[in-house]
């Protein structure tokens, strides 16, 4: 149930970064709504709040779970990358948007996989 209710989430907070930036190439000014503002972190504090759950939940505290920092430390750059992509334009957006799509990418097959060199 947990792990459904975090891949709602994920699917949820991708919808909406997506959406987001193709909204601000579409319209810009829509985005300065306040539910274009305020739902995004909703979503992203329920997501992160659900993947803390399962950690807690699987006993993924205790030994060796290097994966789950390797995804902690590639959602902070995803993060950075998302600000990067909403403050910019051109070139340097796309670039750091696909930046950011590989992040998801990663941390999608490191959650399956829990081996964080999978491509070597």
């Amino acid at each position: 149930m947990l792990k459904n209710l975090h891949l709602t989430f994920i699917l949820l907070s991708l919808i909406s970064f997506i959406g987001r930036v193709i909204l601000s190439e579409i319209n810009p000014i829509l985005l300065k709504r306040k539910v274009f503002n305020i739902t995004p972190h909703i979503i992203n504090t329920l997501l992160i709040g659900s993947g803390f759950a399962l950690v807690i939940q699987g006993g993924w505290l205790s030994g060796e779970y290097g994966w789950i920092v390797a995804k902690l430390l590639v959602l902070i750059g995803y993060i950075g990358l998302g600000v990067f992509v909403m403050k910019r334009h051109g070139a340097a957006k796309w670039l750091a948007f696909i930046a950011a799509m590989a992040c998801i990418v990663y941390i999608g097959i490191v959650a399956v996989t829990k081996n964080v060199f999978f491509f070597i």
